[in-house]
This record gives structure tokens, sequence and C-alpha cells, in this order.
């Protein structure tokens, strides 16, 4: 009844104030449930100083900044003001900063959505079956659904799972620095959604009559591992085709069906060349923390992508010297 005082409070936010009040009451009927959750989930939003120097400069920085500013912003607009309303509901010892993160890190990490027995889809926790993990392969891909019939939450499988093994489920099609910040973990498959942005850009000067003005715009390429290419050789050699026609065109080494092999290669040579001077200086440059180990596996994994890039490059470079 307090919060119908609170303007736009949502029922997400609902939902993180009732779990802060919840796992720290004696009484309620939940005690077990919370009593087993750990005291720190540590999800990316719990990096420390030492972990996010070690990521700047990465998307996974940014994410993670921006991520935890709404946090403080959203638990700022709830506090102080409602433990000075209402004391005796909302104590300040309970609902702190450190607890409200806990929350947030509870329903980010182990939450899922559900088909209830009306129809409805909503997010809910749920003891067990939240503690399934991910794979980029899972056995689950869509939603549980309740079965009023057996009062049961059955999840329908995308492919088999044997009887005793780890059954997974699929978190979602997020790249590493998303499952850092809200879950905690890197998947140790190759995952194709883990990209490198590589914003380029190209100054084409215009004749205004008078003197030449300079128009600049900038282009974003969203670039993987080359590892997931099936075709290593001309014309892409692994890498992406965008990224390569954007470069060709801004080299002026566009080719089509009439040009010469040997210029074709000269094209390719100098478009590979390119690449390499972009992405060999982002290899230059640690007992550590849990976050800081995580933080230098997404810079691990961040340098994977771009040394194959390089490497892709140098075995082009190789074929058009052949």
């Amino acid at each position: 009844l307090a919060l119908k005082d609170v303007n736009s409070i949502s029922t997400e936010t609902m939902l993180l104030l009732w779990s802060m009040r919840e796992r720290h009451n004696p009484s309620s009927m939940f005690k077990m449930f919370f009593e087993t959750l750990p005291s720190n989930f540590n999800t990316g939003l719990s990096f420390g100083i030492d972990a996010l120097a070690a990521l700047e400069g990465t998307l996974l920085f940014d994410e993670l900044m921006q991520a935890r500013q709404h946090l403080r912003q959203q638990y700022d607009e709830l506090f102080p003001m409602l433990s000075t309303k209402f004391p005796e509901i909302f104590k300040q010892d309970i609902f702190s900063w450190d607890n409200f993160l806990w929350a947030c890190e509870l329903w980010y990490s182990n939450s899922m959505m559900v088909v209830l027995s009306s129809g409805k889809l909503t997010t809910c926790l749920i003891p067990v079956a939240g503690l399934m993990n991910h794979s980029v392969t899972p056995h689950i891909l869509n939603y549980g659904r309740v079965d009023q019939a057996t009062k049961s939450l059955k999840f329908p499988l995308s492919r088999p799972c044997e009887a005793g093994a780890q059954c997974f489920l699929s978190y979602g099609k997020h790249p590493g620095s998303h499952l850092i910040t809200f879950y905690g973990f890197l998947p140790r498959e190759d995952n194709p959604y883990d990209v490198i942005p590589l914003d380029l850009d190209t100054s084409v000067h215009e004749e205004d009559g008078t003197a030449q003005s300079v128009s600049t715009s900038v282009t974003t390429h969203m670039v993987r591992g080359t590892w997931l290419c099936r075709s290593r050789g001309p014309p892409t050699y692994g890498l992406p085709p965008p990224l390569l026609s954007h470069l060709r065109a801004a080299l002026n080494c566009d080719h089509n069906e009439s040009t010469p092999e040997a210029d074709i290669k000269e094209n390719d040579r100098m478009v590979l060349e390119t690449l390499v001077s972009i992405f060999t200086p982002m290899l230059e440059g640690e007992s550590a923390s849990w976050d800081v180990v995580l933080a230098l596996d997404y810079k691990d994994l961040q340098r994977r992508i771009i040394s194959s890039i390089v490497t892709s490059c140098g075995s082009g470079l190789a074929m058009l010297d052949s």
C-alpha cells in the first residue's frame, strides 16, 4: 500500500523491493529459498576497481558503466525517500544500496520467463530450474510452461537430453559482454554473438565552388572471430564481406569481372595490409580476484578475435604471393 504513493514505480522494481524485504524476513514463507542463495552472485555488476581498470576501452567496460549508472539512478530515486516516509517498512539497514544491487543480480541471473496456466508470460524465480546453465547449443530454447493438470513446470526440448546428463538452457543470443554483466560468466564454446565494433571514419573532400570542405561519416562494422568462417580463401579470406567492401571502396580497390587478376591481387593486398595495420596495435598491451580474472578472460576473448583477423589477413597475403 505504501508504494501506491510512489509515481511510476514498475512491477520489476516492486519485485526488487520485495526480494530485499523477504531475504531478511525470518517469518517469510520463502525463507528456505532465500537461505539457499549465495551472499554474492559475482556478476559484472559487482566488478571492483581493478577489474574495471583492466577493462577500460572495451565494449564490456561501457556496458558495465551504463548498467551500474542506471541501477544507481533507480535506487537513488527510491531511497532515502521511502525510508524517510515509511521507516518501519523500508528500514535503512535492509534497503541499502548493496542489498538493492544483490536483488538486481538475483533477478538478472536467476529469473526465468514462464507461461502461467492463465496463458500470461511473466518473469519468475524458480527453485532448481533457475540453476540451469546456459549453452550456445542448448537443449531448451523456449519458455517453460505451467501444466495445470500435473501442477508442474514443463520445458520443451529442442534436442534430446540423455538421462543423467546436464540439461542446458539458452539465456538468449547474447555476446560475452552481456553474459558477464548480468550472469557473471563467459561461455566455454565459441559464441557466434561475440563481436568487436570497429568504427571507420571516411572523409570525403567536396567542391563547394570556392574552397574544399570535408564531409565525414562513420561506419561501424561488427567483426567476429574468423574461426567462425568456413571460407578462408579469396575473395573474403575469412573476413567480414561488408568490412572488405567498405575498405575496397575507401581505398579505390574495387574490381569487377574485367579487372586483371594481377590488379585484383594487388588491390586485395592493399586491403589486407590496411586491416593488419588497424588490428595489430590492438594486440599490444596480471594472483587476481574473481572479477579481475573474468575481466581478463573477456580481454583474452577480444584478443583472440583480433588475432584471428590478423592471422586471416596474413594467410590471405600468403595466398596472394603464391
